[in-house]
């Protein structure tokens, strides 16, 4: 089984972007979730790290200039989705990624306590 390591730049994103309450805890991911376009135009306009940047862990077999790379998406390239957190760490529970939904976990976290205010 493929082994993903947490990617520590998508998580810190992730991190700020919270912070700076730019999250959506409403849209149900299947509905925010990026097309195929818009990642390619992501990967245009940031390159590769910055479209990983919207990823919570790193595929380190996949080649480093694939999407296929990026693992566990959190994000529509604008803001933090809960709901693709949720499917992030149920995902990374399900296929035995435990740092992967550790991360997502305290990332949920830190929303509900932004939340709070």
């Amino acid at each position: 089984m493929t082994r993903y390591r947490v990617h520590d730049a998508g998580v810190a994103k992730a991190k700020k972007l919270i912070r700076d309450g730019a999250y959506d805890d409403c849209t149900e991911w299947s509905d925010a979730a990026p097309s195929a376009a818009q990642a390619n135009d992501e990967v245009k306009r940031h390159g590769y790290e910055g479209f990983g940047e919207w990823h919570l862990a790193v595929d380190s077999d996949a080649s480093e200039r694939t999407k296929a790379r990026y693992r566990f998406p959190y994000g529509d390239f604008s803001k933090v989705n809960r709901a693709a957190l949720v499917h992030a760490k149920q995902r990374a529970v399900q296929n035995d990624h435990p740092e992967v939904a550790e991360a997502a976990q305290k990332l949920l976290e830190l929303m509900d306590h932004e939340r709070a205010g």
